[in-house]
């Protein structure tokens, strides 16, 4: 025997209302668990004074970062 629910004037059953709460929140951790859209982050800005320095300083971030991750 199911028990009967009166939700927004119809009646309910309780194994319609499990399988609700349970897909609303299987749907709801894999949203938020997915993530957003990634988006290199920006740094402070470069004071070279020549594009020279200015690349240098890049290549030499860059590698850095590289090092980090492994």
């Amino acid at each position: 025997m199911v028990a009967m629910y009166t939700i927004a004037g119809r009646q309910v059953g309780s194994h319609v209302l499990a399988m609700a709460t349970l897909g609303t929140t299987f749907v709801g951790s894999w949203l938020a668990m997915r993530g957003g859209k990634k988006t290199e982050s920006q740094g402070p800005p470069i004071n070279a004074k020549s594009k020279e320095e200015e690349s240098f300083i890049k290549d030499f971030v860059k590698k850095a970062e590289g090092e980090k991750k492994h």
